[in-house]
């Protein structure tokens, strides 16, 4: 019969095999060093917001990831898309919770999800990049610090306006 030791040991070892493996997946260019994101002005319905831009696919891969410290409710992160499609968003290495809104080719919302939490532990950073929160027919995603939603009272009758970007 197994000890306790002779069966911990291996799911261990599994898990610091994996959370390894998950790490150097992560391309360079995401990694802890920082990032100068193209900065622009938007508008939800009537609130005014200076975004970080995330138009490529670096800078979507990057997003919002280990930033150390919650944006204010004036700010975000817009990630531009080539065309509609399903956008699915993930939260590896984040550090608070978001709420993530997208939005159609006219500026129309099409999905929100609040309070998306964050991965913390390392079978969630594993699942983070299989499990991430995704909406239809999205051209452009709005991430913003948990809470804005309802603040604002955000809802699918809410119009993105892009003043710059």
């Amino acid at each position: 019969m197994p000890t306790r030791t002779g069966v911990l040991i291996p799911i261990v070892v599994a898990a610091v095999i994996i959370g390894i493996a998950g790490m150097l997946t992560i391309p360079t260019d995401i990694k802890l060093e920082y990032v100068e994101f193209p900065r622009g002005t938007i508008k939800v319905d009537n609130k005014v917001l200076e975004v970080q831009i995330a138009d490529t696919k670096e800078l979507r891969t990057r997003g919002l990831s280990w930033n150390p410290e919650k944006l204010p409710y004036n700010e975000g992160m817009l990630f531009v898309f080539d065309g509609s499609g399903t956008r699915s968003m993930w939260m590896l290495g984040m550090q608070f919770n978001l709420d993530v809104i997208w939005f159609d080719e006219n500026a129309n919302v099409v999905a929100i999800e609040k309070n998306v939490p964050l991965c913390e532990t390392t079978i969630e950073v594993v699942a983070c990049r299989e499990n991430g929160v995704s909406g239809d027919n999205a051209k452009y995603v709005l991430e913003v610090t948990a809470g804005f939603v309802d603040k604002f009272n955000i809802t699918e009758n809410s119009k993105l306006e892009i003043i710059s970007i």
